[in-house]
Order: structure tokens, then sequence, then C-alpha cells
């Protein structure tokens, strides 16, 4: 089985600023340094940001895929070359 679409965008992301959420509403903001098939990523120079607000940096972490809610990668991922090839296909209804 391939590598899904989320997946494939998440390893062009990498050398980006990503924020992504967890499952218990911390929020961490960085450089997205790795990424594995399982959505476990390293990031670097990094935002903490809590529940409440408070704000913590930290140089490195290393965040498990299955704690993690949902990310917000960078706009300029529209242009990435895995959506290169789909442009100007027609989608049909069989």
């Amino acid at each position: 089985m391939g590598i899904s679409v989320p997946i494939k965008l998440l390893n062009e992301a990498q050398g980006h600023i990503i924020s992504l959420e967890l499952n218990n509403g911390i929020s961490y903001r960085g450089k997205l340094i790795e990424a594995e098939d399982n959505m476990n990523v390293q990031l670097k120079d990094v935002v903490i940001i809590g529940k409440d607000g408070s704000t913590q940096k930290a140089s490195q972490v290393y965040i498990r895929g299955s704690q993690i809610q949902f990310f917000s990668l960078p706009e300029i991922l529209v242009h990435a070359p895995m959506f290169e090839s789909s442009k100007g296909q027609v989608l049909t209804k069989n």
C-alpha cells in the first residue's frame, strides 16, 4: 500500500514552520525537521501554547502521531510537486 496524500503533504512541509494541536488542547509551532509515515514529527525552535494561553519555548520536541489532532501547514505547499501531476485532470463519475 502506498503512502497517503496527507503523509506526502506532511513530508513536503519538512523545513517549513508548521503548527499542530494535540488531543489534549496544547499547540506547538516550530520548524518541521522530520515527519514519519505514522505522523510522528520532530520540530525545532518550538513555541508551546498551553490550553490557558501560556507559552513556553523549547529547542526541540518529538511528538507522537497518535496524539496529534490536526496540522496547520504553510500555504506555499499548494504548489507542491505532488499536486502538479493532478492539475488539468478531470474527475469523472463512473
